[in-house]
């Protein structure tokens, strides 16, 4: 299929840096295929007209887990241990398989919303998200959580990870990571052999690490060394990882994350909420670590929305550095897009607007009061949007969303189901 957005303006990269001007792009199939020029041969069934609107690459959610979307609003204001043990565990426990694919597709439906084009998901219930991605047509890499002491080749989590890596072969927007849950759950030995695995079938990590003082605390009293150096002593570093939170890091760990190359994925809403504090993203740049962005789940953040990340990650450095200089809206823009491809491994398919990539976009109106008037809409991007803004998603080269309307997911269907769901698990509010 072949589609022309027609003069609309366009965050393009030139020489490195984002700059924002007024572009004709081409897709076809599933690639961008021309900007500006039109390439020979080429057949438009639909063309966008690009006044008043801002095409950017779409964002990449780095770090969430979308089937725990009805678990929003309903942990709140509690401390990260209790909040997860004693609240969030429970939930999980009561899940049904098919309550984790309604859980996700409301999450993917969040997410092409607010113009987020692919996620990075940890779950706990096989074949579900996979199959929520594959009907919604987002773009997935997916993780099955394991938890585990001992080395076993024969654990259950583990083979069910390999089946659904398996089964997902089917779907192109889909891909997966090893997903050892933290180091709190994982004993060294398990992880080692999830690295060993990861790196006999060429895949990465997904973990948590260095997340709250607790769980920094206690490593250092159980083990004298920080989550970070756990992780590096059972060989997770051995093969590409994406480590999310990494809050109460120390400067030696930077220097770890660094020189092994670990993509870390911060959390702004989520380390807030759970007063965890605010990850050293400032700090971690300036050592060469590649930064990326996350919603984290909405049972933690309460949103999917990369939007609301994207601003509070442009401020809240700016508060605690003192300084206004330590992370521009450019960087931001830069780590909830490129950033996160190359966490991923795909860095040369998406992230960017350029000749031969996927089209992966989301399309904003600039004719709304948040984007009025049209001065610097890099900087607007991080300070002004809400994620309203946006109008059309293209994922794959495909109209996922039009005019706010989403063509792949049955919206009132999904509602209806989570309002099921929650009735079920007690969750709703009595007094409605």
């Amino acid at each position: 299929m072949g589609i022309i957005i027609k003069d609309a303006l366009a965050v393009l990269p030139v020489n490195g840096e984002d700059v924002i001007g007024k572009h004709s792009i081409y897709i076809d199939g599933d690639k961008i295929v021309g900007i500006d020029n039109e390439p020979e041969g080429f057949k438009a069934d639909t063309t966008i007209d690009g006044k008043d609107r801002l095409v950017i690459p779409g964002l990449i959610n780095a770090h969430t887990h979308t089937y725990m979307s009805m678990m929003r609003n309903c942990a709140d204001d509690l401390s990260f241990m209790d909040w997860l043990f004693k609240t969030i565990d429970p939930i999980e426990g009561q899940l049904r398989d098919e309550d984790a694919y309604w859980g996700s597709l409301l999450g993917q439906l969040e997410m092409i919303k607010s113009g987020t084009t692919m996620f990075n998901d940890q779950q706990m219930h096989i074949h579900q998200t996979t199959k929520a991605v594959m009907e919604s047509g987002m773009r997935a890499s997916i993780c099955r959580g394991l938890v585990g002491g001992e080395y076993d080749r024969n654990d259950v989590r583990l083979n069910q990870a390999l089946e659904e890596i398996e089964d997902g072969k089917k779907c192109d927007r889909l891909s997966f990571f090893f997903g050892p849950h933290a180091p709190y759950t994982c004993g060294p030995e398990y992880l080692r052999m999830c690295a060993d695995v990861a790196k006999e079938k060429g895949l990465g990590i997904h973990i948590h690490l260095s997340e709250s003082v607790t769980e920094s605390e206690n490593m250092m009293k159980d083990h004298n060394c920080t989550p970070i150096e756990y992780a590096l002593n059972a060989g997770v570093f051995d093969v590409p990882t994406i480590a999310a939170h990494c809050v109460q890091v120390t400067p030696d760990d930077i220097k770890i994350l660094a020189d092994k190359k670990v993509s870390v994925v911060t959390n702004p809403a989520s380390n807030m909420k759970l007063g965890n504090g605010f990850a050293p993203v400032p700090e971690m740049m300036a050592a060469g670590v590649n930064v990326c962005l996350g919603t984290d789940g909405a049972a933690s953040n309460n949103s999917q929305n990369m939007f609301r990340e994207m601003g509070y990650l442009s401020l809240i450095h700016k508060g605690t550095h003192k300084t206004p200089q330590c992370i521009s809206a450019k960087e931001v823009f830069k780590i909830a897009t490129i950033n996160g491809a190359k966490a991923l491994g795909k860095g040369d398919e998406i992230g960017s607007i350029e000749v031969g990539k996927k089209a992966d976009l989301a399309i904003l109106r600039l004719d709304v009061p948040s984007m009025m008037p049209n001065n610097n809409l890099l900087a607007a991007l991080c300070y002004s949007a809400s994620g309203s803004e946006v109008d059309s998603v293209i994922i794959n080269g495909q109209i996922i969303m039009e005019k706010r309307e989403v063509k792949t997911i049955d919206e009132e269907r999904v509602y209806f189901e989570i309002r099921e769901m929650c009735k079920r698990l007690g969750l709703a509010d009595k007094t409605y």
